[in-house]
């Protein structure tokens, strides 16, 4: 799904303890990171792009739906066809769900964000193993870099605000719709403390 130019556009999901219970499923996950990636589609066209039964992602769907995860996209269906769109781009973890009072919800918390390091690796792996098929220009713009700093909990956080900042300083600056050149870039950020032997 393309993602608005303007910032302030961009519509974020802030997920707290009953939504997250909505989404934290690997079929949930995959639907609405489908639909948000390629646009509106049916239960149908989903089933076979993630090799699952229409069965399933219609009742998937459903329990987005009722999320406020997905929605209606009418303006695309013809006939009894339901056709469904992301509600929003993005969602927005609170790090408070891991250390909630619900082991239910900690669960939730644990399994969402083991998806979403998932997620991750198989879109690298996609990468890597598809680069070829990309124009030279691209070939030659994409990267796979890791650091290790020594940082303090205030400096790491410090570094995570101001990587974010520069990224949403790029949807700005980004080319509209038709622009030649231009493709829907995945930028992943990990800052995490590890121990040495």
């Amino acid at each position: 799904m393309d993602e608005p130019n303007d910032p302030q556009d961009f519509k974020v999901h802030s997920l707290d303890a009953r939504s997250l219970r909505g989404l934290a499923h690997p079929l949930r996950m995959e639907l609405l990171r489908a639909l948000r990636r390629n646009g509106p589609a049916t239960a149908s066209q989903l089933a076979a792009k993630l090799g699952e039964s229409s069965g399933a992602t219609s009742y998937h769907l459903r329990q987005l739906a009722a999320h406020g995860f997905v929605e209606d996209a009418p303006e695309h269906g013809k006939g009894r066809e339901r056709w469904w769109k992301a509600a929003h781009e993005g969602v927005r973890f609170d790090d408070a769900l891991v250390r909630d009072g619900d082991p239910e919800v900690r669960g939730a918390a644990d399994l969402f964000l083991h998806e979403v390091a998932n997620q991750h690796t198989r879109e690298i792996a996609t990468w890597l193993g598809t680069q070829g098929d990309w124009p030279e220009s691209w070939r030659t713009s994409w990267d796979l870099s890791d650091w290790t700093l020594r940082l303090t909990p205030e400096l790491a956080d410090e570094l995570k605000q101001r990587m974010h900042e520069l990224l949403e300083s790029y949807r700005a600056k980004a080319p509209g719709e038709g622009a030649p050149d231009a493709e829907q870039v995945r930028v992943h950020t990990h800052v995490f403390p590890t121990r040495t032997d």
